[in-house]
């Protein structure tokens, strides 16, 4: 499965102050990671935009080259940001969600397949992955000592599950 080169990173909510600046709802991390990147994209990465941003409690202001009048900014509410993924350095062992979403997950000592994740949810200690299965959705954390290897480009997660994760048993 092909990785997509531009990754949606945030969504405008609305204008600040009078000089063409926008907030951004970050969909990302943190509201820091979006505001580290200088080169930001409209229309799935065909429109590239300069910016200039920084964090906001759970926001980031940002200013987009050429946009500089409250008008001007209003115009681009609701539009949603994309990053190029060539511009961004993931931490090791760290993964974009667009890219776990629809991996195959399977036990990593018996190969036995348990289903397809569907979603992360972060919790604040740590994310917690959605499988759905044939049973219906299982929930995960992804810590190490359960999440024991992710492969992305062979679209497979490797489990070692706790147990009564995916039976019946008490």
């Amino acid at each position: 499965m092909p990785k997509k080169k531009y990754l949606e990173t945030g969504q405008i909510v609305s204008t600040h102050g009078i000089r063409g600046e926008v907030r951004v709802n970050p969909w990302c991390d943190t509201p820091d990671f979006l505001a580290k990147l200088k080169t930001l994209y409209f229309d799935e990465g065909r429109t590239a935009l300069k910016v200039n941003s920084r964090p906001h409690k759970n926001i980031v202001i940002m200013k987009i080259e050429g946009v500089d009048t409250v008008e001007a900014a209003a115009a681009l509410r609701g539009r949603i940001l994309y990053l190029d993924r060539d511009d961004v350095k993931l931490p090791e062992g760290a993964h974009f969600i667009q890219d776990l979403i629809g991996l195959k997950v399977v036990d990593a000592d018996t190969g036995e397949e348990y289903g397809t994740l569907t979603d992360v949810s972060p919790t604040g200690a740590n994310d917690v992955y959605h499988i759905k299965t044939p049973k219906g959705e299982v929930l995960i954390p992804a810590v190490p000592q359960v999440v024991k290897e992710t492969d992305i480009d062979g679209g497979v997660m490797r489990i070692l599950p706790i147990k009564g994760m995916f039976d019946d048993e008490d």
